[in-house]
């Protein structure tokens, strides 16, 4: 594989469509799953009025109605036997509740993930306490249960929540390899010796050793330098702190590093298929690994987006999936008015406007770019998108909105042709100086979703780009102690 890859959609219709058979090295998977929800009300019954399983942004939904039915059908009546066996016993014991949805839905997804898997390869499902021991009970279907490698616990520290029981302060990672194979790629990692070994030992080489008898013998120390103790199932490793998160379920770098470094070499191809915020494709680009993300949210397309051009500036890779001309973008529109304008803020590079992403709140803003005035000074562009009709009242209101932020400039991005009125409006708004270079731009910026798929952007002051290629990412980062060192 030669292309990286960010393929929009559906992951179980990708992964027939697209990926080839015992095609991928490792895959990473964080599966969406309402956790914060009562775990009784998740298994309570369904009343037939809950709606298909689907994943919205920042939101895990799954219930069970006629889609998780033909969905279990297809598994019970499906050629693997051990399987169906499998799904219709957790049915009979879990009812057609919400969690029986999940587990149909991820079955399905799991069997394709299996056949995509190379004999070496390996797997990483990450879950929590609330579905662990379910997914392990498919897991062992699918796989085998002498291809169960590890039960990985991430332990992590939170804010306290809740009363009358221990905290729940760790996820689930469940290790599974495709095969026995001797030529399974498993790359071994230390951690530090205990403090009280380091002060017995110092940092060399521990030789032990027993008599001829079987009776140990003292250990003494050797001359070389110790690799340190080999890792644990126990990775005691930060979150990402809720007021840094791109993402609500964002998973720290450090532990995306770890488990494709373990599992993976350079030149290897990694798999996330629900990718989120694409933190599994963003340690695979800085660890020199071809990778595929697949989400079916453009709002997670375009965060990758981002992320891969701030981490590493410009990378080469293919985006499947996304509007290629006017009328596929209008039928993404007519299909979902917010996943159109994440789409849209993508073509300029935009980032969402967290204060519009919850739900029933209408800013003003859509999307904003910073501008880096000088040495800590920064100014928003606040971007609109609009897939219905438009005209000059839309302009007014935005230069409004502008002064309110004391924006820099406001952009305009319409799926409709912009009337000569709205010209009118955007033109007497007048023009913005950029203090690094005096050059005068336009206040208000007016583009149509045409003009933006041919490749005419919008006229906006230099950025600046942090890191201009994957070797100096790798280096900062380490530097930063955000990654571990491979041995």
């Amino acid at each position: 594989m030669d292309t990286n890859t960010l393929y929009y959609g559906d992951n179980l219709e990708i992964l027939r469509d697209h990926v080839d058979t015992e095609s991928v090295d490792l895959i990473y998977l964080d599966p969406p799953f309402n956790s914060n929800a009562d775990y009784n009300v998740i298994f309570r019954e369904a009343d037939g009025t809950a709606p298909f399983a689907q994943i919205k942004a920042f939101t895990d939904t799954w219930g069970w109605n006629q889609g998780s039915e033909a969905v279990f059908s297809e598994l019970v009546t499906g050629p693997n036997h051990r399987l169906s066996e499998t799904i219709q016993a957790m049915r009979k014991m879990l009812g057609s509740n919400d969690v029986m949805a999940y587990l149909v839905m991820m079955a399905i997804r799991l069997v394709e993930l299996q056949r995509v898997l190379k004999p070496t390869g390996s797997i990483y499902l990450h879950c929590d306490p609330t579905a662990s021991h379910y997914l392990k009970i498919v897991m062992d279907t699918l796989f085998g249960k002498a291809n169960f490698r590890n039960e990985i616990i991430w332990n992590y520290r939170k804010w306290p929540t809740g009363r009358r029981q221990f905290q729940r302060n760790h996820d689930v990672i469940l290790f599974y390899s495709k095969t026995a194979s001797d030529e399974r790629v498993f790359n071994e990692l230390y951690m530090d010796r205990a403090a009280s070994t380091l002060k017995r030992f110092g940092t060399k080489r521990i030789i032990s050793g027993h008599d001829d008898a079987g009776k140990r013998l003292p250990s003494e120390v050797a001359d070389e330098e110790s690799a340190g103790v080999r890792q644990a199932d126990v990775w005691d490793i930060g979150r990402v702190p809720p007021i840094k998160q791109l993402f609500p379920t964002e998973k720290p770098l450090p532990l995306l590093d770890r488990i494709i470094r373990a599992s993976s070499k350079e030149g290897d191809v990694v798999l996330d298929p629900f990718c989120g915020c694409g933190t599994a494709v963003i340690a695979s680009q800085a660890l020199k690994r071809h990778w595929i993300g697949i989400d079916i949210t453009h709002l997670a397309i375009s965060l990758m987006r981002w992320r891969l051009k701030d981490a590493f500036g410009e990378v080469g890779y293919e985006v499947v999936g996304e509007p290629v001309d006017v009328e596929s973008a209008r039928a993404l529109a007519l299909q979902d008015r917010y996943q159109f304008q994440f789409w849209a803020l993508s073509r300029v590079e935009a980032r969402p406007d967290s204060k519009d992403q919850k739900k029933g709140a209408d800013s003003g803003i859509d999307g904003r770019i910073n501008l880096i005035e000088g040495k800590g000074q920064v100014r928003p562009v606040i971007i609109q998108v609009k897939s219905g009709h438009v005209g000059a009242n839309l302009i007014r209101d935005l230069v409004g909105v502008v002064n309110r932020e004391s924006a820099a400039i406001g952009l305009f991005i319409t799926l409709e042709p912009a009337t000569r009125p709205m010209q009118l409006e955007a033109t007497t708004a007048g023009f913005y100086k950029f203090p690094l270079n005096g050059k005068d731009y336009a206040k208000i910026q007016i583009r149509t979703i045409e003009q933006l798929l041919l490749g005419k952007g919008f006229d906006l002051p230099p950025r600046p780009v942090q890191f201009k290629q994957a070797d100096r990412h790798v280096e900062t980062v380490e530097n930063m102690g955000l990654f571990e060192k491979e041995s």
